[in-house]
């Protein structure tokens, strides 16, 4: 039940940004363009990573709304689960990995991030573009997990998300 009592009982995000467009506007305007408009990241793998930040931090409801999105678009369901139980068995590319394990460190300790971290994702192959989508993605998951917990919105059930999806 959300902690405000004037949105309904399974309220979500969008309940909020339709009821604040002033505020929420532009942020819905953004998180479309970076998860569906050009990238070197494909939409599942931009997806992949939300669900995976989102999981890093603890925020189911992110996780699970964003894993069956990220099933949808084509990646192999279970994968977000593989990840946060052990990332170095996980069924994803190499180069990807590296991608994400940038995700995890940005989202668990931020101060702690170094030029070897971009560097990293560098020699994995990827360029700026994929490692500024990778960052976005990430600050993306953190913004959402605040909204989510803040306005103490119940986790869907991963068949509910996957109907959304």
């Amino acid at each position: 039940m959300p902690f405000l009592k004037s949105l309904p009982a399974d309220a979500g995000p969008a309940n909020v940004f339709s009821r604040y467009p002033d505020i929420y506007g532009a942020w819905a305007k953004m998180s479309q363009a970076l998860m569906n408009g050009p990238s070197p990241l494909s939409q599942g793998e931009r997806e992949l990573m939300l669900a995976y930040a989102a999981g890093v931090a603890g925020c189911r409801f992110v996780c699970v709304a964003h894993s069956a999105v990220a099933y949808a678009w084509g990646v192999a369901p279970g994968t977000v689960e593989r990840l946060l139980e052990d990332p170095g068995t996980a069924p994803v590319e190499a180069r990807l990995k590296l991608l994400l394990a940038f995700v995890r460190k940005l989202m668990l300790t931020p101060s702690a991030m170094t030029q070897a971290d971009a560097d990293a994702v560098f020699a994995a192959g990827w360029n700026e573009q994929a490692l500024q989508d990778a960052i976005a993605i990430t600050a993306r998951a953190a913004f959402m997990q605040r909204l989510v917990e803040g306005h103490g919105f119940t986790p869907m059930s991963g068949e509910r998300a996957a109907r959304q999806a």
